[in-house]
């Protein structure tokens, strides 16, 4: 049986983890999840209805991993790009350099 090495990446605003696994032929996303401890370490995560990834596009938990993956724990988006590029332009900015421009106490 190979073993290999496999990463898993959770991002989160306040805090990042990057972990790097002993995998093995047959392992699954989910199972190399588990091993790695993000569960104890993010107790207030909701790991049982986030979106897994393997290298940006989304898989199911039970997807076989091979060598040299990362798996990717995605967040739901506190705002979609598109609502906020439709806010900016509502009071005439951009995205490029919208937090240069911002003026005090100005909501968007």
């Amino acid at each position: 049986m190979t073993t290999f090495e496999v990463e898993i990446v959770l991002a989160l605003p306040e805090r990042q983890s990057l972990k790097s696994v002993s995998a093995t032929d047959g392992d699954t996303v989910i199972m190399l999840l588990a091993k790695s401890g993000l569960r104890d370490e993010y107790p207030d995560y909701d790991f049982d209805s986030a979106i897994l990834g393997i290298w940006g596009r989304e898989v199911a938990p039970d997807a076989l991993v091979k060598c040299g993956d990362r798996i990717e724990l995605y967040r739901s988006l506190e705002l979609d790009p598109r609502d906020a590029r439709r806010q900016l332009a509502e009071v005439g900015r951009t995205m490029v350099g919208a937090d240069a421009n911002q003026r005090s106490g100005d909501k968007y």
